[in-house]
């Protein structure tokens, strides 16, 4: 097992020793096979959600200068074939705050070591909808929204808009089908009915085919009021738009999408937070980048506002009523008590700009607005947090 480690102390190491509260958190990426796609315009950058980390870890840098307070930040990386495990259990002899980017599978298999009961473990990476139901684990928030979060957000603009009649494209990989499976999910709960659906077999390069393809595939579809596209690889999806059969708009991964973050999101003093990680990471800020700067930020905010790095006392702040991060999202962020996940509006988008902010209005929810997004407790099957 080959585990690279690299130590990057934050702002204010030459007060370590005068610290008050000195806190070290630790990042593990473990890489996950990707399938081929028909198009590699779009590649992932290599230091994708941990870019998000370091800068929650300056933020919480900026802060704890002025309090005593001291951030470490521990980065690892797992390789395919080496093993999860072995470097989860290293870096938390170090710490116990773990931020996860990792399949599902790895995230609950870290989250179930005996080193990990008594840790605090941030999912920033998998938005598996199971991990926040029956395969809850009491040791592991969820700072990335789940896809049913995504979903039931677009499926608010689809009511607002009065986008009943409804058709979807499903490409082939289980990510997909997760989507189209929330999508189907969400549209029954907020009283739409799923349409006619067909599932994308092409392997041809769409790069030279699309415009003769993707009409006689969607012409059996029939006429609807938007194309649902289920492409969470961003494979397909951008041959389809503006070459279906019928002149309709395309919503879901592609096209007007319900996304975490993105680039185009100004308001509410993210153009701040966007400038900070393009200057320090040299490219726009990723859902996943959000995610990771989430995570570092509600261990920082704990920290400071319970004045403690003690886990057990962070984890019980986090899940108070007291606690909230300021998200640069219009409203507090906090977390569900149920569940773990981190509650947050999301963003309607296309490529250019901003569209809506869900929950919408006349969405209304007998607690909080925001548990209209994704699993409200009464849904909920996890037992872990009770």
């Amino acid at each position: 097992m080959i585990l690279r480690l690299a130590i990057a102390v934050t702002l204010g190491l030459a007060r370590m020793a005068q610290a008050e509260v000195a806190v070290t958190m630790a990042y593990l990426h473990v890489e996950q096979p990707l399938p081929p796609t028909l198009s590699n315009l779009d590649p992932l950058p290599g230091d994708l959600g941990l870019a998000g980390v370091r800068t929650g870890i300056a933020d919480n840098a900026t802060t704890g200068r002025f309090l005593g307070q001291t951030y470490a930040l521990i980065d690892g990386h797992v390789a395919e074939g080496e093993d999860p495990l072995a470097a989860a259990k290293i870096l938390l002899q170090d710490t116990k705050f773990l931020i996860l980017n990792a399949a599902p599978e790895i995230i609950l298999q870290i989250a179930d070591l005996p080193e990990a009961r008594d840790a605090l473990l941030f999912n920033i990476s998998s938005g598996n909808v199971a991990l926040r139901d029956d395969a809850c684990r009491a040791n592991l928030l969820h700072a990335l929204p789940s896809v049913a979060m995504r979903t039931d957000a677009l499926a608010q603009v689809l009511v607002q808009k009065r986008w009943t009649d409804l058709a979807m494209i499903v490409g082939g990989h289980p990510q997909d089908e997760a989507y189209a499976a929330a999508m189907r999910a969400s549209l029954v709960k907020f009283g739409l009915k799923p349409g006619p659906e067909k599932q994308w077999l092409f392997d041809a390069d769409m790069r030279r085919n699309a415009a003769q393809e993707v009409p006689l595939f969607t012409q059996e579809l029939g006429d609807y009021d938007a194309l649902i596209v289920a492409d969470e690889l961003h494979d397909f999806g951008r041959y389809v738009l503006y070459n279906t059969w019928a002149a309709r708009p395309v919503v879901g991964s592609e096209g007007l999408s319900a996304v975490t973050w993105d680039r185009v999101i100004e308001q509410w003093g993210a153009a701040q937070l966007q400038s900070r990680f393009e200057e320090e990471s040299l490219r726009p800020m990723a859902s996943e980048d959000y995610a990771g700067w989430a995570a570092a930020r509600t261990v920082g905010e704990a920290v400071t506002r319970a004045n403690t790095g003690v886990v057990g006392a962070v984890r019980a702040y986090i899940l108070s009523d007291d606690f909230e991060l300021a998200g640069f999202k219009g409203r507090p962020l906090t977390y569900r008590t149920w569940n773990g996940q981190l509650r947050q509006p999301i963003a309607i988008v296309h490529p250019r700009a901003l569209v809506e902010q869900a929950p919408l209005e006349g969405f209304l929810h007998r607690v909080n607005e925001l548990d209209t997004l994704g699993l409200d407790q009464p849904e909920s099957k996890c037992e872990a947090f009770q």
